[in-house]
């Protein structure tokens, strides 16, 4: 197509959530209360691993990063939206929306690495127990968060980088945020082989990823029916079945979006899995890992009471 054939916009149009105006405000109180949940929860989750010595254990480094995640990843795209449910044109800049498209890649792809790192951290707690601190020593976690972070940088550099290459001739995004997917709807060229690259980098995270947790837990499993005992047993799983509830929900509504053809799902049944994935999984992760984690839920207890008594002190 001849160059003075297309237009390449400034600005984009954000299609939202919903079209209809009476559906604008409840949903701006109701992701205004997740996005507070996910913030108060995530930022109390670092706070709490950070004050109690008896949660400075790789598992909890870990989870602290993953909060950490979580509260940047919703960051990135739930003010946006919230901006949106209120303005009347929900325009954002072409830079604008390719730095967030840049960030939202990061850290998507870091929550991915950073589950599995995680799983790693459980399968050798289960099945080396008597190598664990040498296995997962300090310089070695680290170094593992090191390597999630940097595989997210450079995922996210080249998939923002074969955006940047397209040229658009349509401003208005069918999506509450500025995603790939929808981004390379609006080009005026065939998107055929940057829609393949994408999956089979999509795909790569996914699989690589997912088929490590998998591994890990079959050999987790495998340990864990050779425990005689059921209290043995009981402990073993109730230290990965918070890590498994956060995989299943991630995995599940990321691969719904990422790893299919546009044809299969609407529209709609795409915006859920995208809102489940970027606004809620951040908000269920910190009360998965609290509700479910006996060690959590002494340590807040006991940072509770140490505050009361500050607090009764004080008066």
């Amino acid at each position: 197509m001849p160059a003075e054939n297309y237009s390449t916009v400034t600005e984009f149009i954000l299609g939202g959530l919903t079209n209809r105006p009476e559906l604008q405000l409840p949903l701006f109180f109701l992701f205004l209360g997740i996005y507070m949940v996910t913030l108060v929860g995530n930022l109390g989750m670092i706070t709490l691993i950070s004050l109690n010595s008896q949660l400075h254990t790789p598992m909890y480094y870990f989870l602290s990063n993953l909060s950490f995640v979580d509260m940047c990843y919703s960051s990135v795209i739930t003010p946006k939206m919230l901006v949106n449910f209120v303005s009347e044109k929900n325009s954002i800049s072409y830079v604008g929306c390719m730095s967030r498209l840049y960030f939202f890649l990061v850290l998507a792809i870091a929550e991915c690495y950073m589950l599995t790192v995680m799983a790693y951290d459980r399968y050798v707690a289960v099945c080396s127990p008597l190598l664990y601190n040498l296995t997962m020593s300090h310089q070695i976690c680290s170094l593992l968060v090191a390597v999630v972070y940097f595989m997210g940088l450079i995922g996210s550099t080249i998939e923002t980088g074969l955006m940047l290459k397209l040229s658009y001739c349509e401003s208005l995004i069918s999506h509450y945020f500025c995603d790939m997917l929808p981004l390379m709807k609006l080009s005026c060229f065939n998107t055929y082989d940057i829609e393949l690259t994408v999956f089979f980098l999509a795909g790569f995270n996914i699989v690589v990823t997912s088929s490590t947790i998998f591994v890990s837990y079959a050999f987790i499993l495998s340990n864990i029916f050779h425990i005689r005992s059921t209290e043995g047993r009981s402990k073993a799983f109730s230290t990965c079945s918070s890590h498994l509830t956060a995989v299943g929900m991630f995995y599940g509504s990321s691969a719904f979006t990422y790893l299919k053809p546009s044809t299969v799902s609407s529209l709609a049944q795409e915006n859920v899995a995208s809102v489940f994935y970027t606004t809620v999984i951040p908000m269920l992760n910190p009360l998965i890992y609290s509700l479910r984690n006996k060690e959590v839920k002494d340590a807040m207890q006991k940072t509770l009471m140490f505050s009361f008594i500050c607090n009764l002190f004080s008066l």
